[in-house]
């Protein structure tokens, strides 16, 4: 499966942003996805996965900010940010895995990753 993720740009703190992550070759159905980010230097960070049953988790220390939802018709998984913050500012990377198993929070639990997208809250 390919991803392609698309929606990043530049925010001003307090501005909301969504993040398209769209899927080719195979049915996201049949994927659990995933949302991460990461800065320049650290390690790359779980921010909010979504099973194909629909179950999904959001990192505890964004919950209320951050949405995740995907529509199985259009091979899509999303990201709704809102309130962004400096300190949100990352490349954002989509994620899938044909297992839905643990956190859906954690990078060894995905197998396929999109090349990332550019969020700048300034």
């Amino acid at each position: 499966v390919q991803l392609v993720e698309s929606g990043g740009g530049l925010v001003q703190p307090g501005g909301s942003l969504r993040l398209s992550c769209v899927t080719s070759g195979d049915t996201i159905g049949r994927y659990c996805m995933g949302w991460f980010r990461q800065i320049p230097d650290k390690e790359r960070e779980g921010v909010a996965g979504i099973c194909s049953d629909g179950l999904s988790t959001v990192h505890y220390s964004l919950k209320g900010r951050f949405t995740i939802s995907q529509d199985n018709a259009k091979n899509a998984v999303y990201l709704e940010m809102n309130d962004l913050k400096p300190e949100d500012t990352a490349m954002y990377y989509c994620a899938a895995s044909r297992a839905c198993l643990g956190s859906r929070l954690s990078i060894y639990e995905y197998s396929f990753w999109g090349q990332g997208t550019q969020v700048t809250v300034s």
